[in-house]
C-alpha cells in the first residue's frame, strides 16, 4: 500500500470544507468545545463505520445497482438543505427567539451514510489504495486507521476554528452572519454534488 499518497489524499479531502466540517464549526462557534464533542463523535464513529462497511461490500453493490447512488445523493441533498435551514432559521419563530440546539451525535452519525462526499471519498480510497488480491486485510486495516485519524484531526481542527472565531463575535449581527455563512456553505455543497 502507498501510505504517503493515502495520507495526502486524506488531508486534502478530510480537512477541506464539507458538510461534516461545517456542522462541527457551526456547533463549536455557537455552543463551545464541550457541547461539540457529540457532533464530532458522530462524524468520527459514523465515518469509520462507513469506511468499514464500504470495504466489506466494496464497490460491487454500487456497480450492480447504480440507482442506489442516486438515492443516496438525493437523500443526502435533502438532509443538507434541512440542516442549512436549521443553521439559519431553526432557532427563530415569528414572535420570539428559541435557543438553537447543537448538531447532535445522531444527526452527524446517520448523515455519514447518505453523505455523497463521504461515500465518494470512501469508494475512491478503497479502489485506489486497497489491493484486493494481495494483503487485503492489511490494506483494509491501514486504510481504516488512516481515515479514523483523519476524521479525528479534521473534526478537532474545525471545532477549534469555530470556537476561536467566537472571540470575534462582538454582536448578534456577527453571530447571525456566521450562521448564515455556514448555512450557505452547506447549500454550496449540495450544488457541487450535481455539477
Amino acid at each position: 500500500m502507498q501510505i504517503l499518497p493515502l495520507i495526502l489524499f486524506g488531508i486534502a479531502t478530510a480537512f477541506s470544507p464539507g458538510p461534516n466540517n461545517i456542522m462541527t464549526s457551526y456547533t463549536a462557534f455557537n455552543f463551545g468545545f464541550r457541547k461539540t464533542i457529540p457532533t464530532m463523535l458522530g462524524v468520527i464513529i459514523g465515518w469509520t463505520l462507513l469506511i468499514i462497511l464500504l470495504q466489506l461490500t466494496s464497490a460491487a453493490v454500487f456497480e450492480r445497482y447504480k440507482f442506489i447512488q442516486t438515492i443516496i445523493k438525493i437523500l443526502g441533498s435533502i438532509y443538507l438543505l434541512y440542516m442549512a435551514y436549521k443553521l439559519s432559521f431553526g432557532g427563530k419563530t415569528s414572535d420570539k427567539k428559541i435557543d438553537p440546539k447543537p448538531v447532535t451525535f445522531l444527526n452527524t452519525f446517520w448523515f455519514q451514510f447518505v453523505n455523497p462526499k463521504s461515500i465518494i471519498v470512501g469508494l475512491t480510497s478503497i479502489s485506489l489504495f486497497i489491493d484486493i488480491e494481495n494483503n487485503y486485510l492489511r490494506d483494509s486495516i491501514i486504510l481504516t486507521s488512516v481515515w479514523f485519524f483523519m476524521a479525528v484531526g479534521s473534526q478537532t481542527a474545525w471545532c477549534l476554528m469555530g470556537k476561536y472565531m467566537r472571540k470575534f463575535a462582538t454582536s448578534d449581527k456577527f453571530i447571525r452572519n456566521f450562521n448564515y455563512s455556514m448555512s450557505f456553505l452547506l447549500i454550496v455543497c449540495v450544488i457541487m454534488f450535481y455539477v
